[in-house]
Formats: structure tokens, C-alpha cells, sequence
């Protein structure tokens, strides 16, 4: 290997510094040492990094391309360090987190946000899940911590899980949908009439899970949550959303909240995760998570 991560920090120094004896006085060396380094390095490499032929030498395009390259190099090298060192501490290396659909992920940032704050060097990667998929990714490995799981967790899984808050439901559609001229409250039989907006459940070993759908009703299946406000505001039919976003959308003018006969759909959203794969990651998001306030946010 003709690069080194040390000569990569040479040459930096000697850019930002502005010369070979201030980045020697930074690196606590003498500048008989920068100047072999860089020879040694122009040699293994066979370029010349820096035109001499002035009173000052400067970096040659080879040079500038190994220095901006190497940089990334050298910040890559520092966040291992840094990562390994966290995971001496507990810290887990990476934290993969499975949302559901339900919850706002963009709520989430808040709380993402605090968490960087503590420096803790775990890498965070979220998915987007659909009802049953959310407890699929857990059990199946997918993800360490689920939010907004909803019903009960596959059997025999182990987990631990506590009430993120109760979501309720509300049926809505387009203002000039022919069902908002239908004599309200609406009976199952009048909606298996119209076409149901649903979102996809995404578990990919778990049977799939449907919530508010009638038997014999026909179904547009659309991938998220916005993709199906998008729907019925479009007029492609009818369907149960969270009730601060038919509200909003409501007031708007750009959906209607129809009355049904058996009443709105409430549930409990829960967090759940694996107990004996807790890392301070992990712990750190369930305490967060028993915060009323950040759990009211996330939906609301």
C-alpha cells in the first residue's frame, strides 16, 4: 500500500498550514520529517504532489486530487474511531428503527436530533412500515426498535412493548364524492358500495393485516399515508385516516368527515423492542419514548 493515513495528514496539514514548517509544528515534528514524507510519497506513487519551482511550492492537480480525496479518507478514519470507541462504551454501531405509517416521521427529528446531540457515534437508519410490517421487521430482524406497532405482536417473539397512545380513525373523502350524498350515519352495506382507499401492508413474513375494509368492497391499494390522502382528495374513493389529518384536510375544504354507523376506529400504538439486544441506543430511544409529550407528538 503506497497511501498511508499518516501521509494523508501530512499533506493536509501542509494545505490548511500553508507550508512544510508550520504543518511540521503542528504535527510535532521536525520538517526534515514532512519533507520525507512527501518524497516517499511522490515516489511510491510516482507523481510529483507539489511544483517546487517557485518560492513556495504548491500542489500539482495530482496533488489536489489526492488531497481532496484523501480527506474523505481521513474524516472516514476519524468516525471509525469514534464508533469504536462508543461500542467499547455500549453503544451500538448502528440502531435500525421500523416507523410505522401511522406515526409522523418527520415528528421524529425532534428526538433524532436530541439523540446526535449526546455524540453517541451509532449510525441511525429508519424504515417505513404498514401495519403488520412493523412488528414483521421486528421479528424479523429488520429493525432493533418498532414504533407505532399496532395490535398484538407475533406469538412467542419476546418482545417488550409499552403504549406509545391511542390513534383514532375517521372515515373521509372528497367533497364531490357521490358517497357524501348518501343519508348519513352510513351503513356497511352503503360503503361496500364504494371503492376503499387502503394502504399496502408491508410484512413480508407475517400474514398481511387490513384495517376498516368490507367484504366484497372494491380497493385501490396505495403504497404510504400521503399516498392515500392524495387518493381521496383526488376523489378515488373513501377510507380511514388519522383524525387530525381528516381534520386538517377538512378545514382545508379538501375532504369530508362522514359519519358511520359503527363509529369511528380507535387503537393503541405500541414501541416495542428485542429486551436482551438493548444497547444504550436503544435504551436511550425507549426512555425517550416514555415521555408523554414526545409520544403525543409523534401522533399529532
Amino acid at each position: 500500500m503506497k497511501l498511508s493515513l499518516d501521509s494523508l495528514q501530512v499533506l493536509d496539514a501542509i494545505d490548511r498550514r500553508g507550508s512544510f514548517a508550520a504543518a511540521a509544528e503542528e504535527l510535532h515534528r521536525v520538517p526534515s520529517a514532512i519533507t520525507y514524507s512527501i518524497q516517499q510519497l511522490e515516489e511510491g506513487l510516482d507523481v510529483l504532489l507539489f511544483d517546487r519551482r517557485g518560492h513556495r511550492a504548491k500542489l500539482t492537480e495530482a496533488g489536489k486530487e489526492l488531497l481532496n480525496e484523501g480527506r474523505h479518507l481521513l474524516r472516514s478514519a476519524a468516525d471509525l474511531e469514534c464508533r469504536v470507541q462508543q461500542v467499547a462504551r455500549g453503544w451500538e454501531s448502528e440502531l435500525r428503527i421500523a416507523v410505522d405509517t401511522m406515526v409522523g416521521m418527520d415528528k421524529l427529528f425532534g428526538v433524532v436530533a436530541e439523540f446526535y446531540g449526546e455524540n453517541p457515534g451509532t449510525r441511525l437508519r429508519f424504515g417505513h412500515e404498514v401495519l403488520g410490517g412493523t412488528w414483521d421487521a421486528l421479528a424479523s430482524g429488520r429493525a432493533d426498535l418498532a414504533i407505532g406497532a399496532i395490535g398484538d405482536g407475533p406469538p412467542g417473539g419476546g418482545f417488550a412493548s409499552r403504549p406509545l397512545g391511542r390513534l383514532t380513525l375517521a372515515l373521509a373523502a372528497a367533497p364531490f364524492h357521490a358517497v357524501t350524498r348518501e343519508p348519513q350515519p352510513l351503513t356497511s352495506t352503503v360503503l361496500t358500495g364504494y371503492r376503499a382507499v387502503s394502504i399496502a401492508d408491508s410484512s413480508r413474513l407475517l400474514p398481511p393485516r387490513t384495517v376498516g375494509l368490507l367484504s366484497g368492497q372494491d380497493v385501490l391499494t396505495v403504497p404510504t399515508l400521503e399516498a392515500k390522502v392524495s387518493a381521496l382528495v383526488a376523489g378515488l374513493g373513501v377510507g380511514r385516516i388519522p383524525k387530525w389529518i381528516a381534520e386538517r384536510e377538512a378545514y382545508a375544504g379538501r375532504l369530508r368527515i362522514l359519519e358511520v354507523e359503527t363509529g369511528p376506529v380507535e387503537g393503541e400504538l405500541l414501541y416495542s423492542w428485542h429486551p436482551d439486544r438493548a444497547g444504550k441506543a436503544l435504551k436511550w430511544f425507549v426512555k425517550r419514548l416514555e415521555d408523554p409529550l414526545v409520544a403525543a407528538t409523534l401522533l399529532s
